[in-house]
């Protein structure tokens, strides 16, 4: 009833509808009508303040998208994609809109502080108390020259997740051998996707990431590369996936994974592989390419009888085939891949032969064609196998730097440093005892002799003593104690670690660190960020602070800077002359006076207004059999074999290696680990995988969401409402499992379950996914933390690293998340 009083008669609406008409009316130069009046003019809102718009980079995933920052009265209020910006494109993924939620996050640490509870640990609170900027860079330089006196330099690490640039990871080099220490500085690209670097390095070698010509690509293979999910650029991979999905002739899209996922669901043909046998799906695919005639003449070459065919289980003799850009072929050919059938990879990785066929058909059949692959195949100890084999389908369909198919990335033309650390290098930076020692994680040595990176090794590497213990450490953008394998080693060994953490978060690092220095969020700082792997031609993006720091925070590369003011010797000196992140960034804006920018960029202050310097096109392209350089107007110059060697196919041959040379270097090590004969390392090749959890029955894989914001979305309250509908609800992300599998175990949808790995249990909420492989358990790798803030901590599931086994992939030192099995209980 009162609903209705509430609500207008139908009377007074009439009124109200006459007299309406009637101003109308009157406007339209009606006259003679008596109680009306002139209605007044319709008026926008007054701003209340001036707004501003600054030209930033999101901070959400390794994309780099450029974004508009609007603020007004001081506070930044939207983000949308920079229309400038070759990434963004104008346009955001739905994680691109947060960084608002980072800047204003209630749980930020709002200063320097220092632990006064020696005893650390999950319930330990640190009882942090604030210091200044000034006591917390003179007592961490204290501590390093104190090293340094002693000898004992290489006892200091740094460690650090996301780099971005000049600004910041890339003034470790120098650092480190100023002060000397090996471990300046370790990366987290071990624990990220640094298998699918090393399978390119061992068949091209380039160890770096693909960029791709996806506009103009006509059939797309992806295998565990989660394209709509977490594939880098993200924003991008959906904008040219919707080119690609409309384009004429529209891009056909096969998905290769082990779970149901937007890629899988969008893709015209969805195949569910059985978990680490992507290799054996892709030697089947080259077989097939092979026996139908259907590889690239132009890279590949042809048989010198025309009339002879690869022919399942047949050798074909050597000199017979007239290799081009390829090495290894007819090797490849004889000693493996001659018996690699679908049939046979039908008994290993699930998928049904005539399935295998027909993708094989289809995608050598199609040009240009592009097989893409990430930590799905490569989290695995036969990791980089697997990636070579399917990297090497691109070689066989001649995708390797086409149009519409895939190269690498051109580097930034960045100018000088104001100064040259190796003018201010002691007699302990040359010859010091910290040059006979190895790295903590102990990577590029005889334990991990082909590895970059082996960050999930260095914390139980100093619970060992081997190599040495770590005395001090510096964290930047990583957080291992939830990042890691098995992070609860990491717990116990920085217990008697001096930890320098500088997440501007309460992260779990964070609770063990004895000297807290936050860095200012994205939105506060200047810093630089060249490209990821993208179109190829070279692009540098900048981020400019959209407001100052509303806490007493800094920039990475301004606390790194002040440190070394404060070393003693040559090395403080160049500090000084280095002066702050501005100058290093003026200085490297330098590059561009001689190489201006497609969009004018030419200095340091059209780099702030732009926020993007980038010039195209990409300077080599494969074409009808040869490689030919960029001359200003058109490919026209052809390159020699050496020079293709120098510049595009590294490898020792200078080709595309169906036998790599580069594996064969380490070919005793290679057999010691895996068991290969050491006269077919070298070869693309089917390898078994060695699961972690020995007679345990399920694979237990822990994917990321497309929320997953950097580490920091379980903190984020609006990523977690995009996440309920899909992924979990409020409290917690399900654990998702085939009904049948579910079913077995007396388990209902909904029921509460207890996963168990060799390292323990965790429970967690479990949801029903008959699209699912039956043999597969999905827990998204989102939620568990004990710290990160109040939205975070203690919400559920458990987490899903504390069953996760610290084992890598010998050649690239991949840590191998996908690779656990489990048994599944209900709780």
């Amino acid at each position: 009833m009162k609903l209705f009083q509430a609500m207008m008669s139908r009377r007074r609406f009439l009124q109200t509808s006459t007299a309406a008409g009637a101003v109308g009316a009157t406007a339209a130069g009606v006259t003679g009508l008596s109680g009306l009046t002139q209605s007044t003019e319709a008026r926008a809102a007054r701003p209340r303040g001036e707004t501003k718009v600054t030209k930033n980079i999101c901070h959400q995933c390794p994309a780099r998208c450029g974004i508009d920052v609007y603020t007004t009265n001081g506070r930044v209020h939207a983000m949308y994609g920079d229309t400038g910006n070759p990434i963004a494109n104008g346009k955001l993924c739905p994680k691109g809109h947060l960084g608002s939620y980072f800047l204003y996050d209630p749980d930020r640490f709002k200063g320097p502080m220092k632990r006064t509870n020696p005893r650390k640990g999950r319930n330990e609170d640190p009882g942090f108390v604030p210091i200044s900027w000034e006591e917390a860079f003179d007592t961490v330089a204290a501590r390093l020259n104190n090293l340094r006196e002693r000898g004992e330099s290489h006892r200091f690490a740094h460690f650090y997740g996301r780099g971005w640039g000049a600004s910041d990871a890339g003034l470790y080099g120098d650092f480190g051998k100023l002060y000397g220490t090996p471990n300046s500085a370790i990366g987290h690209a071990s624990m990220c996707a640094e298998g699918s670097k090393k399978a390119k390095h061992a068949t091209d070698g380039n160890n770096s990431y693909n960029a791709h010509d996806l506009r103009k690509t006509n059939y797309l293979l992806i295998m565990g590369a989660s394209f709509l999910e977490a594939f880098r650029p993200y924003n991008n991979m959906m904008q040219m996936w919707g080119e690609m999905r409309s384009k004429s002739p529209k891009t056909r899209v096969t998905c290769v994974d082990v779970r149901m996922n937007p890629t899988m669901a969008a893709s015209d043909r969805a195949l569910y592989i059985k978990p680490a046998t992507d290799g054996a799906f892709a030697l089947a695919v080259a077989h097939v390419i092979l026996t139908e005639s259907l590889w690239d003449r132009d890279f590949v070459g042809d048989f010198k009888d025309l009339n002879q065919r690869f022919r399942t289980g047949e050798r074909i003799m050597p000199g017979s085939f007239d290799e081009k850009w390829v090495h290894g072929l007819t090797e490849w050919w004889n000693e493996e891949l001659k018996d690699r059938t679908p049939e046979w990879a039908e008994g290993i990785t699930g998928i049904p032969a005539r399935h295998i066929r027909q993708t094989a058909i289809e995608f050598g059949s199609t040009r240009p064609a592009v097989a893409i692959f990430e930590r799905g195949p490569t989290g695995h100890t036969n990791g980089t196998y697997n990636g070579m084999a399917i990297h090497s389908l691109n070689a066989l369909v001649g995708s390797m730097f086409t149009e519409g198919g895939l190269f690498y990335q051109m580097g930034t033309p960045y100018g000088g440093l104001p100064a040259n650390a190796d003018d201010y290098l002691d007699d302990y930076a040359r010859n010091g005892p910290w040059k006979s020692q190895p790295r903590i994680d102990l990577a590029r040595t005889a334990e991990w002799p082909m590895t970059s990176t082996m960050m999930q090794e260095a914390g139980p590497n100093h619970l060992k003593g081997t190599p040495y213990k770590m005395d001090t450490a510096m964290f930047y953008s990583t957080n291992p104690i939830w990042t890691a394998p098995d992070p609860k080693a990491w717990e116990e060994a920085l217990k008697d670690v001096f930890v320098i953490d500088t997440s501007p978060f309460p992260g779990e690092t964070a609770m063990y660190a004895d000297i807290v220095m936050p860095e200012s969020t994205y939105l506060e700082r200047l810093q630089d960020s060249p490209t990821y792997p993208f179109e190829g031609w070279p692009m540098s993006a900048l981020r400019v602070p959209a407001i100052d720091p509303i806490y007493d925070t800094k920039h990475f590369g301004d606390m790194l800077i002040e440190i070394g003011k404060r070393i003693n010797g040559p090395t403080g000196e160049f500090y000084r002359i280095i002066d702050n992140v501005e100058n290093v960034l003026r200085h490297r804006a330098k590059g561009f006076e001689n190489n201006p920018g497609d969009n004018g960029v030419r200095d340091f202050e059209s780099w702030k207004e732009k926020g993007v310097w980038y010039r195209k096109p990409y300077h080599w392209r494969f074409i009808r059999g040869d490689f030919y350089e960029w001359e200003g107007q058109r490919y026209s110059k052809r390159m020699t074999a050496a020079e293709v060697k120098q510049k595009l196919l590294r490898t020792p041959s200078g080709k595309f290696e169906f036998k790599s040379g580069y594996l064969e270097q380490y070919a005793d090590y290679i057999n010691k680990e895996l068991g290969v004969p050491v006269e077919r390392v070298g070869l693309v090749q089917w390898v078994e995988p060695r699961h972690t959890g020995g007679n345990r029955d399920l694979y237990f894989v822990t994917p990321k969401t497309p929320m997953h914001a950097e580490g920091r979305g379980a903190n984020i309250p609006h990523a977690a409402a995009i996440h309920q509908p899909v992924a979990g609800g409020r409290g917690t992300v399900y654990l998702e499992l085939h009904p049948d599998t579910a079913r077995s175990r007396g388990i209902r949808n909904g029921d509460k379950v207890k996963i168990t790995s060799d390292l323990g249990s965790i429970e967690a909420e479990c949801r029903f996914v008959a699209s699912h492989r039956p043999d597969t358990i999905i827990l998204p790798f989102e939620f568990g933390h004990w710290a990160q803030g109040r939205w975070a901590k203690d919400r559920g599931p458990g987490h899903s690293g504390e069953l996760t086994a610290n084992v890598s992939d010998p050649i690239s030192g991949l840590a191998s998340y996908y690779t656990g099995k489990v048994t599944l209980t209900k709780a």
